[in-house]
């Protein structure tokens, strides 16, 4: 099994209400978003998968965020209320898993993670 590991970025500003310290007022953050799946390298490609179908799919998820206030998402499922890396982190591995990523790419999901600052981030692994 090889893992393979595609980087997104996206700006946005949040606030953390629940927060007793400056991240309580509306601030912003040049996210970075890795995220790696693994699989078998397919003899013919020579690859797990094209890098492009991964970014396929997750770019709907990186547009919702992408310059916005995250307060303010209008989706069900998005932790609104108090988003917070590892919040944001767990809403993105949900909506991958509920996605069907899995199957429909033949891959693993093995990785998230989601730096807040360049020193700063919050990942989820399989």
């Amino acid at each position: 099994m090889i893992t393979i590991i595609k980087e997104f970025r996206f700006e946005a500003a949040h606030k953390l209400p629940k927060y007793k310290g400056p991240c309580a007022n509306l601030h912003g953050h040049s996210y970075r978003l890795l995220v790696g799946v693994s699989g078998n390298i397919n003899p013919e490609t020579g690859m797990v998968l094209d890098f492009k179908i991964l970014k396929e799919m997750i770019e709907p998820i990186v547009d919702l965020m992408d310059h916005s206030y995250l307060n303010g998402i209008d989706k069900d499922d998005f932790p609104c209320s108090n988003p917070t890396a590892e919040r944001m982190v767990e809403w993105i591995v949900g909506n991958l898993l509920a996605s069907d990523l899995e199957n429909k790419l033949n891959v693993d999901l093995e990785l998230i993670r989601l730096y807040e600052t360049d020193t700063s981030y919050a990942e989820w692994r399989a």
